[in-house]
Protein backbone atom coordinates (compact mmCIF):
# COMPACT_ATOMS: atom_id res chain seq x y z
CA UNK A 1 0.00 0.00 0.00
CA UNK A 2 1.24 3.19 -0.91
CA UNK A 3 1.00 6.23 1.70
CA UNK A 4 -2.44 7.62 1.63
CA UNK A 5 -3.33 11.44 0.37
CA UNK A 6 -5.22 11.97 3.26
CA UNK A 7 -4.68 11.29 7.14
CA UNK A 8 -5.79 7.47 8.58
CA UNK A 9 -6.21 6.45 12.05
CA UNK A 10 -3.38 4.19 13.22
CA UNK A 11 -3.76 2.30 16.67
CA UNK A 12 -0.60 1.72 18.27
CA UNK A 13 -0.46 -0.98 21.94
CA UNK A 14 2.17 0.77 24.22
CA UNK A 15 3.67 -2.39 26.47
CA UNK A 16 6.78 -2.52 29.21
CA UNK A 17 7.70 -4.64 31.88
CA UNK A 18 11.36 -3.95 32.29
CA UNK A 19 12.98 -1.58 33.49
CA UNK A 20 10.96 1.31 34.71
CA UNK A 21 8.22 0.85 32.46
CA UNK A 22 6.19 4.45 33.17
CA UNK A 23 9.16 6.59 32.35
CA UNK A 24 9.68 4.44 29.09
CA UNK A 25 6.01 4.75 27.97
CA UNK A 26 6.26 8.57 28.54
CA UNK A 27 9.62 8.76 26.55
CA UNK A 28 7.88 6.11 23.77
CA UNK A 29 4.52 8.94 23.70
CA UNK A 30 7.17 11.85 22.98
CA UNK A 31 8.64 9.68 20.25
CA UNK A 32 5.25 9.05 18.82
CA UNK A 33 4.33 12.86 18.94
CA UNK A 34 7.55 13.03 16.75
CA UNK A 35 6.85 10.51 14.27
CA UNK A 36 6.83 12.55 10.54
CA UNK A 37 3.50 13.03 8.69
CA UNK A 38 1.76 11.44 12.20
CA UNK A 39 -0.21 13.24 14.77
CA UNK A 40 -0.85 11.81 18.21
CA UNK A 41 -4.50 12.22 18.54
CA UNK A 42 -5.18 10.57 21.73
CA UNK A 43 -4.02 8.14 24.42
CA UNK A 44 -5.58 5.76 26.80
CA UNK A 45 -5.18 5.33 30.64
CA UNK A 46 -2.37 3.41 31.64
CA UNK A 47 -3.14 0.01 32.81
CA UNK A 48 -1.54 -3.34 34.61
CA UNK A 49 -1.36 -6.51 33.34
CA UNK A 50 -0.28 -9.63 33.68
CA UNK A 51 1.39 -11.25 30.65
CA UNK A 52 -0.29 -13.29 28.00
CA UNK A 53 1.30 -16.77 27.20
CA UNK A 54 4.45 -15.91 28.67
CA UNK A 55 6.38 -15.04 32.48
CA UNK A 56 7.50 -11.97 34.01
CA UNK A 57 6.68 -9.10 35.85
CA UNK A 58 3.34 -7.15 35.11
CA UNK A 59 3.01 -5.44 32.25
CA UNK A 60 2.18 -1.44 31.81
CA UNK A 61 0.47 -0.78 28.51
CA UNK A 62 -1.81 1.86 26.93
CA UNK A 63 -3.23 2.41 23.12
CA UNK A 64 -2.28 5.29 21.35
CA UNK A 65 -4.70 6.94 18.35
CA UNK A 66 -2.05 8.30 15.70
CA UNK A 67 -3.23 10.07 12.56
CA UNK A 68 -0.96 9.35 10.15
CA UNK A 69 0.18 9.88 6.21
CA UNK A 70 2.86 7.47 6.28
CA UNK A 71 2.02 4.23 4.71
CA UNK A 72 1.83 0.88 7.15
CA UNK A 73 5.09 -0.44 6.69
CA UNK A 74 6.77 2.91 7.20
CA UNK A 75 5.18 3.60 10.08
CA UNK A 76 5.60 -0.02 11.44
CA UNK A 77 9.08 0.41 10.82
CA UNK A 78 8.87 3.85 12.83
CA UNK A 79 7.87 2.21 15.76
CA UNK A 80 10.42 -0.76 15.51
CA UNK A 81 13.20 2.19 15.76
CA UNK A 82 11.65 3.56 18.77
CA UNK A 83 11.64 0.54 20.83
CA UNK A 84 15.62 -0.46 19.80
CA UNK A 85 16.47 3.29 20.44
CA UNK A 86 14.49 2.34 23.92
CA UNK A 87 16.27 -1.28 24.17
CA UNK A 88 14.38 -3.74 23.00
CA UNK A 89 15.55 -7.13 22.39
CA UNK A 90 13.72 -10.42 20.56
CA UNK A 91 15.49 -12.73 22.85
CA UNK A 92 12.57 -15.39 22.49
CA UNK A 93 9.38 -14.73 21.67
CA UNK A 94 7.25 -13.08 24.22
CA UNK A 95 9.86 -12.21 26.07
CA UNK A 96 9.85 -9.61 28.72
CA UNK A 97 10.52 -6.21 27.11
CA UNK A 98 11.48 -2.56 27.72
CA UNK A 99 9.54 -1.07 24.76
CA UNK A 100 6.63 -2.86 23.02
CA UNK A 101 4.67 -0.88 20.35
CA UNK A 102 2.15 -2.75 18.22
CA UNK A 103 0.48 -1.98 15.00
CA UNK A 104 -3.17 -2.70 16.23
CA UNK A 105 -5.23 -1.19 13.49
CA UNK A 106 -4.58 0.79 10.33
CA UNK A 107 -8.04 2.11 9.39
CA UNK A 108 -9.75 -0.34 8.21
CA UNK A 109 -6.93 -2.18 6.18
CA UNK A 110 -6.45 -5.64 6.26
CA UNK A 111 -3.70 -7.51 5.16
CA UNK A 112 -1.71 -10.50 6.10
CA UNK A 113 1.37 -10.95 4.71
CA UNK A 114 5.10 -12.22 5.93
CA UNK A 115 5.96 -8.67 7.74
CA UNK A 116 2.84 -7.25 9.02
CA UNK A 117 -0.43 -8.52 9.57
CA UNK A 118 -3.64 -5.96 10.22
CA UNK A 119 -5.29 -5.32 12.10
CA UNK A 120 -2.71 -7.33 14.84
CA UNK A 121 -3.66 -10.72 14.59
CA UNK A 122 -4.07 -11.53 18.46
CA UNK A 123 -4.93 -7.81 19.51
CA UNK A 124 -8.80 -9.05 19.61
CA UNK A 125 -8.05 -11.41 22.67
CA UNK A 126 -5.61 -9.47 24.29
CA UNK A 127 -7.29 -7.41 27.39
CA UNK A 128 -4.13 -5.11 27.76
CA UNK A 129 -5.46 -3.80 24.11
CA UNK A 130 -9.12 -3.72 24.65
CA UNK A 131 -9.49 -1.91 27.53
CA UNK A 132 -7.41 1.03 26.65
CA UNK A 133 -9.25 0.40 22.98
CA UNK A 134 -12.91 1.01 25.11
CA UNK A 135 -12.03 3.77 27.10
CA UNK A 136 -10.56 5.66 23.55
CA UNK A 137 -13.08 4.28 20.85
CA UNK A 138 -16.05 2.37 22.37
CA UNK A 139 -17.49 2.04 19.18
CA UNK A 140 -14.68 1.20 16.90
CA UNK A 141 -15.50 -1.22 13.94
CA UNK A 142 -13.30 -3.86 14.36
CA UNK A 143 -12.06 -4.75 10.90
CA UNK A 144 -13.39 -8.47 9.84
CA UNK A 145 -15.52 -8.50 12.97
CA UNK A 146 -18.84 -7.35 14.33
CA UNK A 147 -18.27 -7.09 17.77
CA UNK A 148 -17.01 -3.51 19.30
CA UNK A 149 -14.07 -3.72 21.46
CA UNK A 150 -16.21 -3.37 24.76
CA UNK A 151 -17.62 -6.57 23.28
CA UNK A 152 -14.56 -7.90 22.35
CA UNK A 153 -13.54 -7.27 25.87
CA UNK A 154 -16.06 -9.18 27.76
CA UNK A 155 -15.11 -12.43 25.76
CA UNK A 156 -11.18 -11.85 27.88
CA UNK A 157 -12.65 -11.18 31.35
CA UNK A 158 -11.06 -14.26 32.39
CA UNK A 159 -7.33 -12.11 31.81
CA UNK A 160 -6.78 -9.63 34.90
CA UNK A 161 -5.86 -5.96 33.87
CA UNK A 162 -6.48 -3.39 36.28
CA UNK A 163 -6.62 0.97 35.22
CA UNK A 164 -4.11 2.64 37.30
CA UNK A 165 -4.93 5.82 38.86
CA UNK A 166 -3.57 9.51 37.47
CA UNK A 167 -2.45 10.95 34.50
CA UNK A 168 0.87 8.96 33.64
CA UNK A 169 1.98 11.08 30.75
Amino acid sequence: MSAPAVPVRAWVGLGANLGDARATLRAALRSLEAVPHSRLAGVSSLWRSAPVDARGPDFLNAVAALDTTLAPLELLRRLQAIELEHGRERPYRNAPRTLDLDLLLYGGLCQDDPVLTLPHPRAHERAFVLAPLSELAPALCWPGRQETPPQLLQMVRDQPIVRLNGDWR
